[in-house]
């Protein structure tokens, strides 16, 4: 197998996918029903995650179609240098390898992040959970027919039916070279990746995100965004877990009472601090255990501080990394909270929903990082890159 594949075999591959996914469009959600229907059903959020309709086989061929139209993301000169003796020094961008994608119950993840990385230059090892078996398994045959129209190798997109056993078997002793691994999934698949490989890792990682409602919010829009944060898709990192109002807030009981009230028309169990523990049917937090939990479920724990540096300290202290909101008029604490507020994507008025590698012009993502290395936050096309020194020189010594 070529080291490398030329940008118009890569992108040949994925117009192709783009055309047979759509083809087998009907064949993919009929094969994905089977694995529906052997699952438990005892996770709602995996449940939502593995199952595949119309608008994710949409989702799948709309982002093949842009990577195929994006500029290729390798050679990309970063940094050139005229060296005092004559040598021309020079960072291009370069493909990572070898990356293995480590995932639970997305079939999708078998297109979108395997696409991203495969048109960044790099060979692809999938590794899915086992309730999304038949889905991946009909979906990396696509692959290898593509591939395969183009006169590549099939061994660009290989997909590891390995158990857990043979999973860790393989992190700690690769049967292959292993450039990067990219675990999606919850906390107990990170820990056990991490703990196991032997190479770099990016976390994709928990979501846990807070919403903090200062003093000065415009309350209407407060309550917009939180419901949307909470309830319009559960199964996803970056749903909203956490609220914390700030004790100086006006009419801080008839916002409540109204945030309840849209709350409960979804179904959301509302867990609350000692200062909205009246609040109807809501269960009392009684450590602070609660403010570590990401929920993935239509759950939300509401919370009282006294001013935006509390606020801040909070999340700091709880929350993942992932993403946290402000809803303000005043852009002074705004602009505090943005800046003071660690994770990798900061919201003032606006949904953490938005968090996501097409929502921010990226055209898709591999995964949304909460590590500060290499890159974090959504990680698209352009940041699947390593890079490589060209020295050009006439005969220099040192």
């Amino acid at each position: 197998m070529s080291l490398l594949l030329d940008i118009q075999t890569r992108n040949a591959v994925l117009t192709t996918m783009a055309s047979l996914v759509e083809k087998e469009r009907t064949a993919i959600i009929a094969t994905n029903k089977k694995d529906l229907d052997a699952y438990n059903g005892e996770d709602i959020a995996m449940e939502d995650r593995l199952k595949v309709d119309d608008g994710k086989v949409d989702g799948m061929v709309l982002s093949l179609q842009q990577l195929a139209s994006q500029e290729d993301p390798l050679g990309v000169e970063r940094f050139n240098f005229a060296h005092d003796n004559g040598m021309q020094v020079s960072n291009k961008t370069a493909p990572f390898g070898t990356v293995l994608i480590i995932y639970e119950s997305r079939p999708d993840v078998t297109i979108e992040a395997a696409g991203i990385a495969f048109k960044s230059g790099n060979k692809i090892l999938l590794k899915g959970g086992k309730e999304s078996l038949l889905s991946n398994l009909f979906l990396v045959d696509l692959w290898h027919t593509a591939l395969k129209k183009h006169n590549a190798s099939t061994d660009w997109v290989q997909y590891l039916q390995y158990n857990r056993t043979e999973t860790q078997a393989f992190l700690e002793n690769p049967s292959q070279r292993l450039d990067l691994i990219v675990p999606r999934g919850g906390e107990r698949l990170i820990e056990f990746t991490k703990k196991h490989a032997t190479c770099p890792v990016i976390v994709s990682g928990r979501g846990n995100n807070f919403l903090y409602v200062d003093a000065d919010a415009d309350v209407d829009m407060a309550l917009d965004i939180i419901v949307n944060g909470k309830t319009t898709k559960i199964s996803v990192c970056n749903a909203l877990d956490k609220v914390l109002i700030d004790a100086n807030l006006p009419n801080k009981a008839a916002f409540i009472e109204k945030l309840v009230a849209k709350l409960k028309e979804s179904n959301v169990t509302i867990h609350a601090d000692d200062a909205f523990s009246s609040i109807e049917g809501a269960i009392k937090i009684k450590d602070d255990a609660i403010w570590h939990q990401e929920f993935l479920d239509f759950i939300i724990a509401i919370g009282e501080v006294k001013n935006t540096e509390e606020a801040i300290q909070m999340i700091n202290t709880y929350g993942g990394g992932h993403s946290a909101a402000i809803v303000t008029k005043n852009e002074t604490t705004a602009s505090t909270f943005m800046n003071e507020v660690d994770s990798a994507a900061v919201y003032h008025n606006a949904s953490t929903r938005f968090t996501d590698g097409g929502q921010f012009g990226l055209g898709g993502e591999l995964a949304i990082s909460t590590d500060k290395l290499h890159q974090r936050g959504p990680i698209g096309l352009q940041h699947l890159v390593t890079n490589k020194w060209y020295v050009k020189g006439n005969g220099q010594i040192r």
